[in-house]
């Protein structure tokens, strides 16, 4: 279900002031929006930012930075990150809405991005056709490759079998190892584990969490290095 649009959205983020209004304009120079010289992390795809809020709330010694391209979905997670922090305005974090697809724009080696966390993304899996619009798509990893710190993480969770099991393919053949792997995060005793609006939905409902942390190799194969391409109309 999509999530009406608000009529305080840009009010809100016009007034936060750690959500970052072009944030291409930062490409290379994200470290320097911080106070503090820390480890970066980025979570793409952050949503409501119930998990994200709570994962920076308890991690004072790392910078976060996340992004999602709905706009009124990151005027929640602005709300949300501040009922987190309460009084205290957060310095180790960091909004911007930004088209995935599109990540390179935003981001390069010089931003020394340490891991990435994907969580429950859209599993484009009613066509074949669609799937180079996955989050984990050897397509996006390979521009994940590009600014991502030499052993680099993902942590990707899911609830789609099919998503997971592609996603462990396309990591083996982009230059990529699995680290840690779980069917069934809940019942792992994986810690510490933040849980989103979505995460709690599937749980509900019984479905066990796919989880996996990848970690970048420092070559890819022959296939992952060739030079991006989009389809038309996307760059």
């Amino acid at each position: 279900m999509r999530m009406r649009r608000k009529a305080w959205t840009e009010p809100e983020l016009a007034a936060c002031p750690y959500f970052i209004e072009q944030p291409s304009a930062h490409r290379g120079q994200w470290r320097e929006l911080f106070e503090a010289r820390q480890p970066v992390m980025l979570e793409i795809g952050c949503g409501k930012g119930v998990s994200t809020a709570q994962m920076a709330c308890d991690n004072p010694g790392v910078n976060y930075i996340a992004i999602d391209e709905v706009r009124h979905v990151l005027a929640v997670s602005v709300r949300n990150t501040q009922a987190a922090y309460g009084d205290e305005t957060p310095q180790n974090i960091v909004f911007s809405a930004v088209d995935a697809l599109r990540i390179h724009d935003t981001f390069s080696a010089e931003d020394g991005i340490e891991r990435i966390y994907i969580s429950f993304p859209n599993p484009w899996d009613e066509r074949a056709k669609h799937h180079k619009r996955r989050l984990t798509h050897p397509r996006q990893l390979a521009q994940y490759r590009a600014f991502l710190k030499p052993g680099g993480e993902i942590w990707f969770k899911t609830d789609n079998d099919a998503l997971f099991t592609a996603t462990k393919r396309y990591l083996g053949e982009s230059g990529f190892e699995i680290a840690y792997l779980t069917d069934d995060l809940h019942a792992s005793g994986f810690a510490p584990n933040y849980v989103s609006e979505h995460e709690q939905l599937y749980a509900g409902q019984g479905k066990p969490i796919r989880f996996l942390i990848a970690r970048m190799l420092d070559a890819p194969s022959a296939d992952a290095s060739a030079p991006i391409s989009f389809p038309q109309g996307e760059g």
